[in-house]
């Protein structure tokens, strides 16, 4: 390309090109669309996930048998009395008084039905030292928080009439309401954080408030008119709070960065001596195209969640692939056009104390202009030194402890009702979490399937799978009867587990097993956590092997490079591994875990590592795409390929460091909170993010590609045929200025 012409082509470029010449129109669309998506979504309202889609196999089969069957399971609820001193039994005159007391207190509220007494149906602990009183409460189970706290402050008052006894509720009801008052305002928090830290980063990266504010605002709209998707979507595929959480995050990280590389390239070709109309075309060609292969390789990789048949993950996936792609469409329409209207007044509020940064020349970094020349005068050492040094990294998640956390290892200390818990369970083994067989026959009432109920119950104690009561609640009329077994191991999740597979494999096929027509599947908290693991575990493989595929598949048409794509993911994959080790080693293995208040968890949430890698694997494409696109377009220039590295890399740093330093500190935000599994997931983002941005991108990738020289661009000539999706790229000559006004881009 000797002349001075800019030739655009692909769809990025024409889309910027229309929206230059149409702003009013782009940015009238944009906002009827988001408008429009939040108004039907409101109006349609949100349709969330069912406990009975929310797992497949036996959890999911008992709550549809308990769903059909039209049972309404009211929100248990219990509570412990207990010697303080190990000095009263609960044979004494003074713990009997208690039981009264509590027994009348938590009547007296109305708000609860089925008051049982330990001592009817013999739940008083082996020491004699605990008892429990248990009651349901009145209405919906899922409301039942709302209504729990008369029955909390009834249970408070019979605890100080009584100080020689412990005197404590625990339940769903009570869990739920005590999670809400303590995290309910600290996730919301972490959430409306994050836009005014991306705000400051933002102002500090470009020294201008209306340059600041337009990634800001684009995110912001972008994950607005998703919210309203989602409220339509989730009538096909239901969402979730979790999901909503997941699509903030995303949408702010990746709505930000797009509009940080077009915004980023727009300037950089105006401060070179182009004219504005120019530099908006020379933007929209080459970050325009990086936006958008980066964007769907994003959207291939969210789209991987939907593999695993887990409601949760397919909410979060199908919320998170429409954030990416509404924040795609808007940064390369709505964003071209704005830029186009404003022109010069981009810069308008400059601070002045931040004053422009000083670079070595064409936009360089000069710290990276330095690790470069590094890097490119001895590539192997580079290789070697930054790979050795994330394989180290990496090393620990050789060993990953993967489990659904109990409750004292998702909140530790920082709960009282955590206290309680663990007291139950240490006086009643898996009295706080007991697994429900459900059983269904054709007559529940038929003599063989009391028989059988009558063994399962003898049998369930004397194969040591639990130590009882067992208790059986019949629904004659629904021919459906629940069965409460306490499992053997309460809290350690491990322990519960083998009795949990005790239940199914040995003791239900030699009792309900051998009555026909008889239908028991055991669920509960130990079998869900089961059920799921056993679920994700087996979704891993097609879900890695969808998304590296498409990756791959997305990076080959890209750059048309058979060695580009192959090192993408090498790449990709190697960021990822480095995220697991820091994972692992923090947390499970607890080194340094005091400085992210994590002590004593000794496990990663199960569905963190897939997560982490669904998330992790599109997030650093935006990188690799933004910079071996900028790498490319040096080469086709007629630069050597070791100059076009140089070139691609440091002139890039600037905005891939304001990227990352804005994903880290919004990914960080979730790693400051109580809960270990949000702490753990903001940890390994925020970790995975700097890794990605400072050795992969900064060290590995220039030194690989040095090494390779021209072979980074082989493609082999049986893939020729294959369809060319790369763009025509900018010459590196100064255009001669153009009118800004009425000018017509040449498509």
């Amino acid at each position: 390309m000797g002349n001075t012409e800019v030739r655009v082509r692909g769809l990025a470029a024409r889309a910027g090109g229309w929206s230059a010449r149409h702003r009013w129109a782009a940015v009238g669309i944009w906002v009827v669309f988001v408008v429009l998506a939040m108004g039907l979504g409101s109006a349609a309202g949100r349709v969330d996930v069912n406990e009975s889609d929310q797992l497949k196999g036996e959890t999911h089969t008992a709550a549809t048998i308990i769903e059909d069957a039209g049972i309404k399971e009211p929100a248990g609820e219990t509570v412990l009395i207990q010697s303080a001193d190990g000095a009263v039994k609960a044979t004494s005159p003074q713990f009997r008084a208690a039981v009264a007391d509590v027994v009348e207190a938590v009547e007296g509220t109305g708000q609860v039905t089925g008051v049982t007494s330990p001592y009817d149906t013999h739940t008083v602990s082996r020491d004699g030292r605990s008892a429990l009183v248990r009651f349901d409460v009145r209405g919906d189970a899922e409301t039942a928080a709302d209504r729990i706290e008369p029955v909390l402050k009834a249970v408070a008052g019979v605890q100080k009439d009584h100080d020689a006894l412990r005197i404590e509720e625990i339940g769903g009801a009570s869990m739920q309401k005590q999670y809400k008052d303590a995290f309910g305002d600290d996730f919301q928090q972490a959430e409306y954080s994050a836009v005014p830290v991306a705000l400051g980063i933002l102002l500090i990266a470009f020294g201008a408030l209306v340059a600041a504010l337009l990634p800001v605002a684009l995110a912001i709209t972008a994950i607005m008119a998703t919210m309203g998707l989602m409220g339509l979507v989730s009538h096909l595929q239901p969402m979730s709070d979790t999901a909503n959480s997941v699509m903030l995050l995303v949408g702010m990280a990746v709505g930000v960065d797009y509009c940080l590389f077009y915004l980023r390239r727009e300037r950089e070709e105006r401060m070179s001596g182009r004219d504005a109309g120019t530099a908006l075309r020379i933007a929209a060609a080459t970050s325009g195209r990086a936006i958008i292969v980066s964007g769907v390789t994003v959207c291939v990789a969210m789209a991987g969640m939907l593999f695993t048949g887990l409601a949760e993950f397919e909410a979060m996936g199908l919320a998170s692939l429409m954030v990416v792609a509404v924040a795609m469409v808007g940064s390369v329409t709505v964003l071209p056009a704005l830029l186009s209207l404003l022109g010069e007044r981009v810069e308008k509020g400059r601070l002045p104390f931040l004053g422009r940064r000083r670079r070595t020349g064409n936009g360089d970094s000069r710290f990276w202009t330095a690790v470069l020349r590094g890097v490119l005068a001895k590539p192997l050492v580079s290789v070697v030194v930054a790979a050795g040094a994330l394989l180290a990294i990496a090393a620990p998640a050789l060993g990953m402890k993967t489990q659904q956390l109990t409750l004292d290892q998702e909140f530790g200390d920082s709960l009282p009702i955590v206290q309680t818990y663990n007291r139950v369970n240490d006086a009643f083994p898996g009295g706080s979490e007991p697994a429900e067989v459900v059983v269904r026959a054709k007559d529940i009432n038929a003599p063989e399937v009391r028989r059988a109920l009558a063994d399962f119950k003898r049998q369930a104690v004397t194969s040591g799978a639990s130590r009882g009561p067992v208790d059986v609640t019949m629904y004659d009329a629904k021919n459906v009867a629940l069965v409460s077994v306490p499992l053997v191991g309460g809290s350690d999740m491990d322990r519960a587990t083998r009795s949990l597979e005790k239940l199914r494999d040995e003791v239900r096929p030699a009792t309900l097993g051998k009555v026909d027509g008889v239908r028991a599947p055991v669920t509960g908290q130990v079998a869900g956590n089961k059920d799921f693991n056993d679920q994700l575990m087996g979704s891993v493989v097609p879900v890695f092997v969808f998304v590296v595929v498409f990756a791959f598949l997305l990076m080959l048409l890209s750059f048309r490079s058979l060695t580009v794509a192959v090192t993408s993911i090498v790449l990709n994959l190697l960021s990822v591994a480095a995220a697991y080790g820091i994972l692992v080693a923090v947390f499970q293995h607890g080194w340094g875990a005091s400085l992210v208040g994590a002590e004593g968890v000794g496990a990663i949430v199960t569905w963190l590592p897939l997560f982490l890698f669904v998330i992790l694997f599109g997030l650093s494409m935006d990188y690799h795409v933004f910079v071996v696109s900028r790498i490319r377009e040096a080469r086709m220039r007629g630069r050597t390929t070791k100059d076009a590295i140089r070139h691609g890399v440091v002139t890039t740093a600037g905005v891939v460091t304001s990227a990352a330093v804005i994903m880290v500190a919004v990914f960080a935000i979730f790693g400051t909170l109580s809960m270990q599994s949000m702490k753990q997931m903001g940890v390994g983002l925020a970790a995975a993010v700097l890794i990605d941005a400072t050795v992969i991108r900064g060290v590995l990738l220039p030194a690989v590609m040095a090494l390779l020289g021209e072979r980074n661009w082989y493609l082999p000539k049986w893939l020729h045929r294959l369809p060319d999706l790369t763009h025509d790229e900018s010459p590196e000559p100064v255009a001669a200025p153009v009118p800004e006004r009425g000018e017509r881009l040449t498509v």
